[in-house]
């Protein structure tokens, strides 16, 4: 199994009503920002612990696993909403580093919350890096009807259990399961990943620690003009990272390219796009030496 270099330790911290669990490295530094990692959709916060091993220095990191995920509480509800991740992210701050500007990370789904966070409240943020956060293709007014009725579809299905996680018979089911989804994957690493995406049920199973409502369609439409409003307000220097093999082109086929993606960046102020080679849209898992050469270098 993979052997961690960098110990972590977590926290439960009250934030809007539910108890969230932070994964901490380090200690806080005198005079040097707190670098925040924020994980993607099906992901949880110990998933940078690649990363943060492969840190040329010691730093003070802080991962939460958003609401519904790991180890935080999901709460009495049955669907999510992205601007309670903003505000998620928003409480998090105040408890964590009040006054203080951070570097910032978000991979994912991860990545749209901080790039969308960043125009909301540019004054906290001193160094921004977008993991693959690409957001998604824009949508048309006529398609609310649809998208209201699959939502409340989808929610029914929820309630019936008909959108349950697979759960596996054993942590090596959880790793192989890792591998599959993503080929670059080592056996060492999914074995230790295993351990911190799924926990034992009272059957015996392993269940993946994420909540099932977060695969209901959002209600809200993708807003592309908004978007862009909000990344005019980024006063942060940013770093968008692309993995080589292009996961935006395979998902949408078309529908939303990487190109296009590209014409949205430059709504922000200052950034720059760096290239991962050999490395899928699991980046951090890939390669994550390389990952954290690059966010060293740019938050220096």
């Amino acid at each position: 199994m993979y052997q961690v270099k960098r110990i972590s330790r977590s926290e439960f911290v009250p934030i809007r009503n539910l108890s969230y669990h932070v994964r901490i490295w380090g200690t806080p530094t005198p005079g040097k920002a707190p670098l925040v990692m924020v994980h993607g959709w099906m992901d949880v916060a110990a998933s940078y612990q690649f990363v943060v091993d492969a840190f040329a220095q010691d730093r003070y990191v802080i991962a939460p696993d958003w609401r519904g995920y790991g180890d935080t509480d999901s709460g009495a509800i049955d669907n999510y909403w992205f601007p309670d991740y903003l505000a998620d992210l928003d409480f998090l701050l105040d408890h964590y580093a009040p006054g203080q500007a951070i570097d910032l990370v978000g991979h994912s789904m991860g990545g749209n919350v901080v790039m969308q966070y960043a125009g909301v409240r540019p004054e906290r943020i001193r160094r921004l890096v977008n993991l693959e956060g690409f957001g998604m293709p824009a949508s048309r007014p006529s398609q609310a009807p649809g998208r209201l009725a699959k939502w409340i579809d989808e929610l029914k299905k929820m309630h019936a259990g008909e959108l349950d996680l697979k759960a596996y018979d054993s942590p090596q089911g959880v790793a192989s399961r890792l591998m599959k989804t993503n080929p670059r994957l080592d056996q060492h690493k999914a074995d230790w990943l295993a351990q911190y995406w799924a926990r034992a049920n009272a059957d015996g199973k392993w269940s993946i620690m994420g909540h099932p409502a977060h695969k209901i369609t959002n209600a809200q439409l993708f807003h592309v003009d908004e978007i862009l409003e909000l990344y005019k307000r980024i006063t942060a220097p940013v770093l968008a990272v692309e993995a080589s093999d292009n996961s935006l082109d395979q998902w949408w086929q078309g529908k939303y390219t990487l190109a296009e993606y590209h014409e949205r960046l430059k709504s922000v102020p200052d950034v720059q796009i760096a290239l991962i080679a050999e490395a899928g849209h699991m980046l951090h898992h890939d390669q994550p030496e390389k990952l954290a050469a690059l966010i060293e270098q740019f938050i220096a």
